[in-house]
């Protein structure tokens, strides 16, 4: 038998069944052969236990850019600079966000993502297996740092479109159903093309309701634009609570969404809904300064982004892996449902699950190994050492 990767040492190993193991792994051909497991623990032994952590490799599938580069500049190499810091940060497999743009230019996005994505695998570059696109369909009312000049009310041929450019790699198109009243209609005829997220959306909780009702089933980072949690008018927050299959995005950077919030997030959706996600932009990585955003200007100053113009709130300067360490470390959540979160559940959402999201055998063997003070030691990427 050929071993790769691992040969064998012990490691505390977060399992898919959400549990911690002392186990050894060996990998084959790129993926998971075997799990020798000799005993369970609970989340309070994993961290006194002298074993590191052997992690599932993480996913994002919400976040624009990096280290001065923007998935939108409509350039492989701003892909390539993308996939290799997430991967270098242990996020393995990206589904990364398009702006809200020119039709044009949203098309030249998809189509050179589409010719990266047919390269195949190139080890030391997370894979490319989805894009999110975050607009144009989207309310003028909740734009966030969205370029208002280029919103568009629903088109089923320009949605047609955007998926052949892509050659089926957009997973997710967001909706702002109370600017578009026919929802109803169209959202139930994508079922099966592409999954709709209400993304900055003004909507109130019955429209909110009915379009999850009809179809849609995520959530573009919840609580940032979008209506919030009330008492008489829960807003999407609410409707995205109360429809069980959903999932929701979170950013846990520590900038948008208080830690009070975030736990709330977790109990009220429960485990299995939550999805880490980093919303980074150009300037993650970068010095303080100024930066294009889809041709607005940002300012970067420290962790906080904002638009020049009306000190909007505009995406963050973290990575996946830095979001499951704030809510784990900052935010008081479990290390075991902050993996799920960052891990198995963005491979269910995107429909990935056979092949990653978690340490299982035939599974991509993606993991990365971090010390009880969740410090990255080493990636591995289909059985390969990467960092």
């Amino acid at each position: 038998m050929y071993w790769e990767g691992l040969k064998m040492e012990k490691y505390c190993i977060f399992t898919e069944e959400k549990k911690f193991t002392i186990a050894s792994v060996e990998v084959k051909d790129g993926r998971f052969s075997a799990i020798h497991k000799e005993r369970e623990l609970s989340e309070e032994e994993a961290f006194s236990c002298p074993e590191d952590f052997l992690l599932p490799g993480l996913i994002d599938i919400h976040f624009h850019g990096c280290l001065g580069e923007d998935f939108c500049d409509g350039t492989k190499e701003a892909i390539q600079t993308l996939a290799k810091y997430e991967a270098e940060h242990g996020i393995t497999v990206i589904c990364p966000a398009t702006l809200t743009l020119a039709v044009e230019d949203l098309e030249k996005v998809l189509s050179l993502a589409k010719e990266y994505h047919e390269e195949g695998l190139k080890i030391g570059e997370a894979r490319l297996l989805g894009i999110n696109m975050e607009g144009p369909f989207i309310s003028p009312v909740k734009k966030g740092a969205q370029n208002p000049n280029y919103i568009l009310k629903w088109d089923e041929k320009l949605v047609e479109r955007f998926l052949h450019c892509s050659g089926g790699l957009v997973k997710y198109m967001g909706l702002a159903p109370e600017e578009n009243p026919d929802f109803q209609r169209f959202i139930p005829k994508m079922r099966g093309k592409v999954k709709i997220s209400l993304a900055h959306t003004n909507a109130d909780f019955p429209t909110a309701l009915k379009a999850y009702q009809a179809g849609a089933s995520h959530a573009v980072h919840l609580f940032n634009a979008m209506t919030g949690l009330d008492h008489r008018n829960p807003g999407v927050v609410g409707a995205t609570i109360e429809e069980k299959e959903v999932f929701a995005e979170l950013i846990t950077d520590g900038i948008h969404v208080h830690p009070a919030m975030v736990r709330l997030a977790f109990e009220a959706l429960g485990e299995d809904r939550v999805i880490l996600i980093s919303d980074s932009l150009r300037s993650t990585g970068m010095p303080d300064g100024l930066y294009d955003l889809g041709g607005q200007e940002v300012e970067k100053k420290g962790k906080h982004c904002t638009l020049t113009s009306n000190g909007a709130l505009a995406g963050s300067v973290s990575n996946v892996y830095d979001c499951l360490c704030t809510a784990v470390k900052e935010m008081k959540i479990p290390l075991r449902k902050a993996i799920t979160a960052a891990s198995l559940n963005p491979a269910r959402s995107l429909g990935i699950e056979k092949d990653y999201g978690s340490i299982t055998v035939g599974k991509q063997a993606d993991y990365l190994i971090v010390d009880k003070d969740l410090k990255q030691k080493a990636v591995y990427q289909a059985g390969e050492k990467i960092i």
